[in-house]
């Protein structure tokens, strides 16, 4: 039997709409950490170091965040962001109001795990399983919308989750069927 699960977020994904519409060329020439690079993708890289996320900006006034582990480290970067680009001029609110669309986070069960039982217990029901390509079995749970990568260590990255409350409930899930088919 496996006790309490410590879940840890690892990353926070949010996009906003900071404004109508954005010159990456200018922006690229005035901030030191942006990095547009048209050929390769439409959208201008931004990078923060302290706290460290990244930024992909895009003309439409999208932003997409990544790196923060929390919901108020993606509040602070995108006030940060925002601060930035009023101080080269343009015209942004001064909290933009974002969407967190995924979490990353990890846990361990602390003990190994038979991914082949896995695999037959749950009879390939929401699952990828192919240990030639990559060494951990994929678990899609439906509801809350979520997939569980799981590694014999007994290590899990949940996904797809927008709440850790998602992906708290996403691991009780696949905790209640592996008990309940005896794998743990």
């Amino acid at each position: 039997m496996v006790k309490k699960v410590e879940i840890k977020i690892e990353n926070v994904v949010a996009n906003a709409r900071i404004a109508d519409s954005l010159d990456l060329e200018y922006i690229e020439s005035k901030l030191e950490d942006a990095m547009f690079t048209k050929k390769k993708f439409p959208g201008l890289v931004y990078r923060t170091k302290d706290p460290k996320s990244a930024f992909l900006i895009f003309r439409s006034g999208k932003v997409v965040c990544t790196g923060s582990k929390t919901e108020e480290g993606v509040r602070k970067v995108i006030d940060m962001l925002a601060a930035a680009l009023r101080g080269i001029g343009i015209e942004v609110e001064e909290h933009p109001e974002f969407k967190v669309q995924n979490i990353v986070a990890s846990a361990n069960l602390g003990k190994e795990l038979n991914l082949g039982a896995i695999v037959i217990g749950l009879k390939l029901e929401g699952m990828e399983y192919e240990p030639e390509v990559f060494p951990g079995l994929v678990y899609r749970i439906e509801k809350p919308k979520s997939a569980i990568l799981i590694f014999s260590s007994g290590r899990l990255v949940i996904t797809g989750g927008k709440t850790m409350g998602d992906c708290e409930r996403s691991v009780q899930v696949l905790l209640d069927k592996l008990t309940e088919l005896g794998l743990i």
